[in-house]
């Protein structure tokens, strides 16, 4: 499991009230806006800025979220491949979609759900988003309320320049007042179509979790705790200036249509239950201290999850060789599941066992054929174990990882040491220049690439992709 950064850009400009910076008000309306629709797409280049959203890479976890998606997408018509799921380090349970190819959903939307109903139903949420085109139709509704905002400004700064003139100060106040009201105007306007589309998106997230045959109670599970969450506060909150509607009359408006579907009393399956509860222990034994793992899942609990959980809080905080003996211990019980694998390699890796770890990551790449995370690890732990030998197949196995998988840090940095050590100098600067791409440095990636460029072959694909990097404009971020 690796956790990585990702800055989401916006612009925010202070809100000024004299008649002199009438235009930045409109601009302060336009970015305050951004708040709320959704960002520009976030590419690579411009991703994992050290004070950025940290996202998790792990496959266990992605793959389930693959298996909870893949038949909601389908039932919303949604192309095979089009949206791509990324998980964020963020224990609140939140979720949400910035355009019609990535659905972001954090950490504790997993370690919260108690079933796995609860999870697809928040993924239904987010899809009904997608498939009903609200991503467009919000940027227009966002438009019209700039568009109103800015009548309001125009209005007030007409009375505050009068004011001003006639040294009248009520009346410059008076226009203040229009002006920032304008503002107000228009983005109660926007909120009120921001609810409309919550709720409709509720309900196409039951129309597809009925195609699919899964039940709704998870969604209901999930609404009712966000209402029982409000209900202290939501009496002292004005339920018009919120982005979405009130918790409790999202409940109220669900439930009984819920309770009619054919599949509200299916149960989860076992196996799918499991699941869940393997990638919920992993993901807590990951993101808390040792204590906290041990009081969820204390030693008289002997369930697997908790053996799992209980394993990866002693490689993270013990020696090597005593979490590899409990990793054992769950092989044993499984010995064909590909993730007890790739813990066992890590703790290996990590405990300062390069060439020991390299049987492991090859076991569970055995087991589950092609899949780019297993790959990376295999090639790190043979270019950390410091042989010779291993070498060439290490740049085999990591450029098909990255064929794959085109973001990974890791597997740049590491094809960059493996072609310098094999003596490939431009191929290193090339796998350094990726590398800083996939962080977000476009400066140096460019000046990688400039240097990789002048020893390889014009028009090779390997010049071709370095001259991408070097056609990539630098992000020079917002200025106040």
């Amino acid at each position: 499991m690796q956790i990585r950064n990702c800055a989401m850009n916006r612009v925010f400009l202070p809100i000024k009230t004299q008649a002199k910076t009438i235009a930045r008000h409109f601009l302060v309306t336009a970015t305050a806006l951004s708040l709320i629709v959704p960002s520009a797409a976030i590419t690579p280049a411009q991703a994992q800025q050290k004070k950025g959203l940290p996202l998790v890479r792990d496959a266990e976890a992605e793959d389930l979220m693959r298996e909870y998606a893949k038949p909601i997408f389908r039932a919303a018509g949604l192309p095979a491949g089009q949206v791509e799921i990324i998980l964020v380090n963020d224990k609140s349970f939140n979720a949400f979609v910035p355009d019609s190819r990535r659905m972001f959903i954090n950490l504790g939307v997993i370690m919260q759900a108690k079933t796995p109903s609860e999870v697809i139903g928040v993924i239904a949420h987010e899809t009904g988003h997608i498939a009903g085109n609200h991503l467009v139709r919000m940027r227009q509704a966002a438009a019209n309320a700039q568009i109103m905002s800015v009548i309001g400004m125009i209005i007030g700064a007409g009375a505050m320049a009068a004011g001003a003139s006639t040294g009248n100060s009520s009346i410059a106040r008076g226009g203040a007042a229009a002006a920032m009201g304008g503002g107000a105007l228009g983005q109660r306007s926007f909120l009120s179509y921001r609810r409309s589309e919550e709720s409709a998106a509720d309900q196409a997230a039951l129309r597809y979790l009925n195609r699919v045959g899964v039940t709704a109670k998870g969604m209901l599970t999930t609404f009712e705790r966000m209402a029982d969450q409000a209900l202290f506060s939501a009496r002292y909150v004005d339920p018009y200036a919120l982005s979405h509607p009130m918790p409790r009359a999202r409940f109220n408006a669900l439930q009984t249509k819920a309770q009619k579907g054919k599949y509200f009393d299916k149960a989860d399956s076992k196996q799918l239950q499991l699941k869940h509860d393997m990638v919920k222990a992993k993901l807590l034994a990951f993101t808390s201290h040792k204590n906290t793992v041990y009081r969820a899942y204390p030693e008289k609990d002997k369930s697997l999850p908790a053996q799992y959980a209980r394993a990866i809080a002693s490689m993270r905080s013990e020696r090597p060789a005593k979490a590899v003996k409990k990793i054992d211990a769950l092989i044993a019980k499984i010995p064909n599941y590909p993730y007890f694998y790739e813990i066992k390699g890590q703790a290996l890796l990590e405990g300062g066992k390069p060439k020991s770890s390299i049987a492991p990551f090859r076991k569970a790449l055995s087991l589950y054929p092609g899949n780019p995370q297993f790959e990376i690890w295999l090639g790190f732990a043979m270019v950390a174990s410091n042989d010779k030998k291993h070498l060439k197949e290490a740049k085999k196995i990591l450029s098909s990882a990255l064929r794959k998988d085109k973001y990974s840090m890791t597997g740049y940095s590491q094809l960059a040491i493996a072609n310098a050590r094999l003596g490939d100098i431009a191929g290193a600067d090339l796998a350094t220049a990726q590398s800083h791409m996939a962080r977000g440095d476009t400066r140096n990636a460019q000046r990688y690439a400039k240097r990789a460029q002048k020893k390889l072959k014009v028009g090779s694909p390997a010049w071709q992709q370095a001259d991408d990097i070097l056609s990539v404009k630098v992000f020079q971020g917002a200025r106040r």
